[in-house]
Order: structure tokens, then sequence, then C-alpha cells
């Protein structure tokens, strides 16, 4: 099971011994993971120090290393430089894919946000039947910014008129950019596992963004989050603490419905990061994106008892 770490202790020592990760705090060890267990390693503490094998041996497996600024936003990621077999052609693929694949590629992404935010919406009692017209007029490459129409419409109805989306204010704010750099590092590793590289987007192409694939391919899961941290806040958590934490990086676990069976989240995202790659290196877009959740599941997201652990 892909299992997210989250070191949030300062002053830890991080080393890697008989296939396990271990967590050292003052020359005692504080707890251990299998490495094989690990699907990313999330890092906010300050202080911490790390044997360089731990970069080694979570490379070698695929998984991103993701480090956090002060506002639970993700700074830098350790990124391997190999990770799929056909990884030279299907970068080579990604680097060549044509305009018009790349921009039908993203009008099947917004498309699929859209709907999943108007099923969010509706499985928490609001009107969510323009989300579902909205979808339908995304056109190749979203040229009249359905994204962004929806977006006004559904961050009000979902925490209220008085909610802004802020990345650098506390409450539910704080608990939306944890959400979403659990989310980042999931697709991450799902994106290096598929050969390909995160820094060649579809749509997003920020001089400075180094993992705009990453940010592109995320989209259709970020109501998934949205809903996660709704229902903590509506249990009356607003503050990130441990609690809150395991119940956000128990998105990974969390499971969907495909056509061919029940899978995690982080499973499904495996496969949808594929289709991508699929879609590079044959020409022709062919995503494959879950149907989403029903209401009751999506009202219990993060509510039952999380698998993720944290190593604090």
């Amino acid at each position: 099971m892909d299992r997210i770490v989250d070191i949030t202790t300062d002053g830890l020592h991080l080393a890697v011994h008989r296939g396990f990760l271990t967590v050292t705090q003052g020359g005692q060890e504080a707890g251990r993971i299998a490495l094989d267990d690990i699907g990313a390693l999330v890092v906010h503490a300050h202080g911490t120090t790390w044997s360089n094998h731990v970069f080694v041996k979570l490379s070698e497996r695929n998984v991103p290393v993701v480090l956090c600024g002060p506002n639970h936003a993700p700074l830098a990621v350790v990124w391997p430089i190999e990770g799929h077999h056909a990884q030279g052609a299907r970068l080579r693929a990604q680097a060549a894919a044509p305009r018009p694949l790349q921009k039908q590629l993203w009008q099947r992404i917004v498309a699929a946000k859209v709907r999943m935010q108007g099923h969010v919406l509706a499985a928490n009692g609001q009107e969510a039947g323009a989300f579902d017209l909205l979808a339908r007029r995304v056109r190749s490459g979203d040229p009249d910014n359905i994204e962004a129409q929806a977006a006004r419409r559904y961050w009000k109805a979902l925490f209220g008129s008085d909610f802004l989306r802020d990345q650098d204010a506390g409450g539910a704010n704080a608990l939306l950019n944890y959400g979403y750099t659990v989310l980042r590092a999931i697709v991450s590793r799902a994106i290096c596992a598929s050969g390909l590289h995160p820094t060649l987007g579809i749509f997003h192409s920020n001089r400075a963004n180094a993992f705009a694939l990453s940010d592109d391919l995320m989209e259709p899961y970020r109501p998934l989050v949205d809903q996660l941290v709704f229902n903590l806040v509506r249990s009356g958590e607003t503050e990130l603490l441990p609690g809150t934490k395991r119940a956000l990086t128990s998105l990974s676990t969390f499971d969907l419905q495909t056509e061919i069976g029940v899978s995690p989240l982080s499973v499904q995202i495996q496969r949808f990061v594929h289709s991508i790659a699929l879609s590079f290196e044959t020409g022709t877009p062919l995503p494959d994106l879950p149907p989403p959740p029903s209401p009751l599941e999506l009202r219990m997201l993060g509510v039952s008892e999380p698998l993720e652990e944290e190593i604090s």
C-alpha cells in the first residue's frame, strides 16, 4: 500500500536500514516504515537531517520527496532520473506532442474537473446543474476559460459566500494547501513511474514551474481534496494538526469505482497518467478518468479511520 509519510517534528534524522526508512530523535528511534510501502515523503519540519541513502533508495522506487514551505505548499521535489523502461521514447513523444493533441487532452481534463466539482456540490445539498452544462461547453484548449468560470461559482457555493481561496491564509485554505501537496506528490510519482517528465505540461507552462504536468494532471482530482477539507471543517477541524493531516494523507487510499473494478485513488491515478503517456505515443487523446464517486462516498471521505502514517 502506498503511504504518505509526513515529517512535521523539528530536529529529526532520516536514514535507511535493512529496507526501512528510520526516523530518530536525540539518538533514539522514533519510528520506521518499509520503503516499499511509501508512496511519497513530505517534509514540513525545520532542522531535518538526512542520510544520502534515503534519497537513493526512494528514487530507486520512484518515490518523490516533497519539501514544503511555511504555508504547506511544495517548494521543491527530489525527482528520480529514471522511472520507466521506455522513458526515453516517452519523453520524446511527450516533448513532440502536437498542440492540437495537448488542447484536446486539456479539454477532457477541465471537463472532468468541472463535473467533479458539480458532484461535490450536489453531494452537499447545493445546486449543481450549471456545472454539467459548463462541462459540456468546454472546447479544445478551453479558450472560454470555463475552468475559471466554474471556480468562481464553486468556492462560494461550497465554503460560503465569504470564502476566498488564498494560498497564504489559514483555516480551510491551509488544509487545502496541504491536501493539494499530498495529491501533487501522488500524481508526481505516477508521472515518474510512467516515464514522463513533470516539467513538460499540457496547459500549465510557467517557466518557474518545474511540475507543470503534475499540476495539469491533478486537476480532475482536486475536488476530492475540497470535499475532504469540507468534511473536516464541517466537523469543526480547521487547523493543521496531526489528526487532520492523517485524514488528508488518507486520500491516496480512497476507493474509486472504475470500468475494471474498485481501486484506491493512487492506483487509479497511475492508470490515468499511463493513459496520458499512451496519448502522447499514439497521438490520440485517451485519458482514463473514473466516474465521480457517489454522494455518500464523498460525504464519508476522510471521515473513517485514516490508514496513512505520520512520523513525528
